[in-house]
């Protein structure tokens, strides 16, 4: 006889396949953004939102603000241990929040995807300037980096439901 999923436990799983599809889309977003910053950028800056945003290819070989500068390898070895580590805490979770679940995604899909880069060229390829402020250029999976703080302190904010309650 086919065993059925409680609703909690089905909501479960449901939470934690979002967490991977959001992981998966973040990686195959922030990977065909490089492409593109790789191919249209080679010749030089393009403004995007005057004033704002503007396009600049930098590479990377140090993890966020170029701490650890020269350090690819070894912060290439982090995102692996990250990635390793979300996913076995993602899969002991025995109540998944929505907040919860897009953080893990959100941290899956970009330590992954600056992980890629550190491995395959040494570099992690960054973009995003963002004109009005000295601020380190980034990429998309930084951003979903950023996005997984975001999400993780709502879901530490909101806490555990009171007993009984």
């Amino acid at each position: 006889m086919r065993r059925l999923l409680s609703p909690a436990r089905g909501v479960l799983a449901n939470r934690r396949l979002l967490a991977y599809a959001v992981a998966i889309a973040v990686v195959l977003v922030d990977q065909l953004s490089k492409a593109w910053a790789l191919e249209a950028l080679a010749q030089g800056p393009k403004p995007f939102l005057p004033g704002l945003l503007e396009f600049v290819l930098t590479f990377n070989t140090g993890a966020a603000f170029s701490l650890f500068t020269g350090g690819a390898t070894g912060l290439g070895v982090v995102s692996l241990a990250v990635v390793g580590g979300a996913v076995v805490w993602l899969q002991q979770q025995n109540a998944l929040p929505l907040a919860r679940s897009l953080g893990a995604g959100f941290l899956l899909g970009g330590a992954a995807g600056n992980g890629i880069d550190r491995w395959r060229s040494g570099a992690v390829v960054d973009f995003l300037a963002l004109i009005p402020i000295d601020f380190p250029v980034f990429n998309l999976a930084d951003v979903a980096i950023n996005l997984a703080v975001l999400c993780l302190a709502i879901d530490l904010l909101r806490g555990k439901p009171a007993e009984g309650a």
